[in-house]
């Protein structure tokens, strides 16, 4: 008897510690999956403008309720969505408390739909249209994760809370470098609107899109949801220094940067024997500049003798501007490891009234790969081993014009001859 309880006691506790053994793995990988899965924060304007009947016969904020549900039902399981409201709370005139009004309906996560089509189906527009505010919060419900982030604005109207610039506040959540990507979408549009919602998408990288009809609406917040779920490389936030002693050492990846007018930045890569860097840098205009301007990328040793560069300029047809570099180091093996350092300096000139900070968008690429055969030949005028074509043209040119000449010489004796 005493035999059979001890035997029943081992087996409980087998079962109990291949539970838990079994239970810890499974929650790291719910962590893992959470950390790495992609977020998205719907921000709707409650303003009491939205109640304005001009969208297919029904209110705004009727044709946003209509869409948000169809969204809702499509959007994909491995997104985590939030939503946030602007204006939803305070009917008031104090333009301090009205700027203020901004909550998470639904937290960002693992979507109930039941639960978050009902606490749209509640919203009645109110008061303010407090967007900077808004987009500050909803910046933070996205905090955390290394999965891509993205912040899909809705609103009929302009930001009524000056002086907080969205588009200053679109800025300086680029200038955190935690790839955070914000589209608009304007309600009936006029012409202010238009354009301070395409500044502040074009601040982030993000899109504009004027929307009359709801199923334009509900259509462009599907797309948008479902291209957060697709694959994307996050590029690492780094800061680059002032000077190349200073610079950081970056391996292999893609880097975001701010540099501000008038400045350049330094960043250092250490390139070993038989192997070749390149590199490319762009330079984004989110802001009104003069329309002439420059990018320039060098490579230089520690000791500032310049390797290579490569140069871009614009003339205001576009907003970025792009450039690249390729420095292949000899396959030597008594040579040592080099670091490279290299420097980008634009020529953008801020619009009168513009502000200058943060500075502007940077995006740089760095690749270490192994290098061709004979390095010499491709660092040479940037012709590599084309230098042997040349070569065989020339030679065949000259035998052939020699064999073209004697051909000719024999031909005027023959005709002379007869």
């Amino acid at each position: 008897m005493i035999t059979r309880k001890r035997l029943a006691s081992g087996v409980c506790v087998l079962f109990a510690a291949l539970a838990a053994g079994i239970a810890v793995p499974a929650g790291a990988v719910a962590d893992e999956t959470t950390a790495t899965a992609p977020k998205v924060n719907l921000v709707l304007d409650v303003s009491g403008s939205m109640r304005a009947r001009d969208i297919d016969g029904q209110s705004r904020m009727a044709a946003a309720k209509q869409a948000f549900n169809e969204v809702l039902d499509a959007t994909p399981e491995e997104v985590l969505l939030g939503i946030r409201t602007l204006g939803a709370d305070y009917p008031g005139d104090d333009q301090k408390r009205g700027c203020k009004d901004t909550a998470q309906l639904y937290p960002v996560g693992p979507l109930d739909r039941t639960e978050a089509k009902t606490a749209v189906a509640t919203l009645t527009p109110t008061g303010w249209t407090p967007i900077g505010p808004a987009l500050l919060k909803a910046a933070d419900d996205l905090d955390g994760g290394t999965g891509s982030k993205r912040i899909v604005l809705i609103s009929d109207g302009e930001d009524t809370c000056a002086p907080l610039d969205p588009c200053e506040v679109a800025r300086e959540i680029a200038a955190r470098g935690i790839g955070l990507t914000i589209d608009t979408l304007g309600l009936v549009p006029n012409a202010k609107m238009r354009q301070q919602l395409s500044c502040i998408a074009e601040a982030t990288g993000g899109s504009y899109t004027s929307v009359e009809h709801t199923e334009e609406l509900a259509d462009k917040v599907n797309q948008l949801v479902d291209r957060a779920a697709d694959p994307v490389v996050t590029p690492v936030a780094t800061e680059g220094a002032e000077a190349c002693a200073k610079a950081p050492v970056l391996k292999s990846g893609l880097y975001t940067d701010r540099v501000g007018f008038g400045q350049q930045r330094w960043y250092r890569v250490d390139v070993e024997p038989g192997r070749e860097l390149r590199a490319s840098v762009s330079v984004a205009a989110d802001r009104a500049v003069a329309p002439s301007y420059g990018l320039l990328l060098r490579a230089v040793t520690v000791h500032g003798r310049e390797i290579v560069r490569g140069e871009a300029a614009g003339d205001g047809r576009t907003d970025v501007i792009s450039t690249g570099l390729r420095y292949p180091k000899a396959d030597d093996d008594e040579a040592p490891t080099e670091g490279v350092c290299l420097q980008v300096t634009h020529s953008y000139a801020a619009a009168s009234g513009v502000e200058t900070t943060p500075g502007l968008p940077l995006e740089l690429t760095v690749d270490v790969v192994d290098g061709p055969g004979d390095s010499d030949d491709v660092a040479s005028f940037g012709l590599g081993r084309g230098w042997w074509l040349l070569g065989a043209l020339i030679l065949t040119g000259f035998v052939a014009g020699l064999l073209w000449g004697w051909l000719s010489r024999w031909r005027v004796a023959v005709w002379r001859t007869n």
